[in-house]
């Protein structure tokens, strides 16, 4: 009885041994690729984007979720960098901070060669697998980014963005967030406006992947039935485990399993658990529940990195990978399963988004109506509203009338 009492401990730790080890042999073959990471704004807030000065050296960098070290060691083999600027921009300079945004990106890739290469495809992707590098792709936070314009997302396709979050946390002129939910914001478009509607249809058209993270329930449904590719929801959670609006509720999820599409688990304490505090073992049981009503093809890691202040115990940053990996291995998730959580199920969502997406087709042009943008800090070239003298000569008429009367008085 002695002996069975201090063996069954010993017999436990080397369970989990053989779990992680197994974990990184997985790895080794299929790195994981993740949904969301936000070190480039953590470049921006620390250093503003000077990536030559010595304390933003990658790797090195100390006070962060991410470094190249810690790439490694978890077996990040893809990343979805965000390339966000909060809502505060909307309105104001939202295009020109998302242009540096994704020129530090790139820039990351240009200093550090030998650890990240820039991609724009599947095959990219799969390319830098081969080599041992990070395949590092460009996902745009927030639609207020494009700024109501098809132009600048077009413009963006060609600098490289692969996924657009249609809103941040605040409605665009076109999509509504996830705060209509909670009631802290109203809605504005009931989901998508027309103008939203010819958004997520261009983006079918450039190849550019419809990230659903941050928007209201009725845009989630509203994309889902529009989007003729599969979508993705880059960094949410599990709705039924942790009531809060920014996770994906299972009517939601059984139209990710009938589309084809991705939830990327987000590791945010606040969305795993809905306390300041959670565990390892609480974010598997968001993968666990969405395997379960969308299917083993819908699951995928979206941790939100460097883009969030407080993380469970057990993933308290890149490194942790395989640790998560291991616990779904002990939970008796299949090789295949494990390989399509970690990479293989974006891939495939990533190829058919490709698939869909035709340049020969006319791209969508119908701007913006004028009344639904907010102008006090725009001009309206283009408009045939916009005040003209040779496009409305009533309008110097009307002006000058008062003046006119007054003169007639003297």
């Amino acid at each position: 009885m002695w002996i069975s009492w201090w063996l069954w401990p010993l017999v436990g730790i080397c369970m989990a041994d053989r779990f992680r080890e197994e974990a990184e042999r997985i790895m080794r073959d299929t790195p994981v690729i993740d949904g969301h990471n936000d070190l480039p704004w953590q470049l921006l807030k620390k250093f503003n984007n000077q990536l030559r000065d010595q304390r933003a050296n990658l790797t090195s960098l100390a006070d962060t979720h991410t470094n190249i070290p810690k790439l490694k060691a978890g077996f990040v083999g893809g990343q979805f960098w965000s390339a966000y600027t909060p809502c505060e921009t909307q309105n104001k300079d939202a295009v020109r901070r998302t242009l540096e945004q994704i020129d530090v990106i790139h820039r990351m890739c240009q200093m550090y060669p030998e650890t990240f290469v820039c991609v724009t495809s599947s095959q990219g992707i799969r390319q830098a697998f081969q080599e041992g590098k990070v395949a590092s792709l460009v996902g745009v936070e927030g639609g207020h980014s494009i700024d109501s314009s098809l132009g600048v997302l077009r413009a963006l396709y060609h600098l490289g963005m692969r996924y657009l979050t249609l809103t941040h946390s605040c409605n665009t002129p076109w999509a509504d967030n996830w705060l209509v939910d909670s009631g802290d914001d109203e809605a504005h478009s009931q989901g998508l406006s027309s103008f939203g509607q010819s958004v997520v249809r261009e983006m079918n058209r450039l190849g550019i992947l419809i990230d659903l993270a941050h928007v209201s329930v009725a845009t989630m449904k509203a994309t889902l039935k529009l989007s003729k590719a599969p979508v993705i929801f880059s960094h949410s959670s599990a709705y039924t485990l942790c009531a809060h609006r920014r996770n994906v509720p299972d009517d939601v999820l059984q139209l990710v399993n009938e589309t084809g599409s991705l939830v990327m688990v987000n590791f945010y304490n606040d969305y795993v658990s809905c306390k300041t505090e959670a565990t390892l073992s609480q974010v598997a049981d968001h993968l666990d529940h969405i395997k379960k009503v969308a299917g083993a093809g819908a699951v995928g890691f979206g941790g939100d990195f460097d883009g969030v202040s407080r993380l469970p115990s057990g993933l308290e940053d890149v490194s942790k990978y395989p640790d998560l990996v291991a616990e779904l291995l002990r939970r008796q998730w299949t090789e295949e399963e494990v390989r399509g959580a970690l990479a293989v199920n974006l891939l495939r969502v990533f190829e058919a988004v490709e698939k869909v997406s035709d340049h020969t087709q006319s791209a969508e042009e119908e701007p913006i109506p004028l009344a639904e943008l907010e102008t006090s800090c725009r001009t309206t070239y283009g408009y045939s509203e916009a005040p003209s003298l040779h496009q409305q000569p009533g309008a110097l008429l009307t002006a000058l009338t008062p003046l006119l009367l007054s003169l007639s008085l003297l």
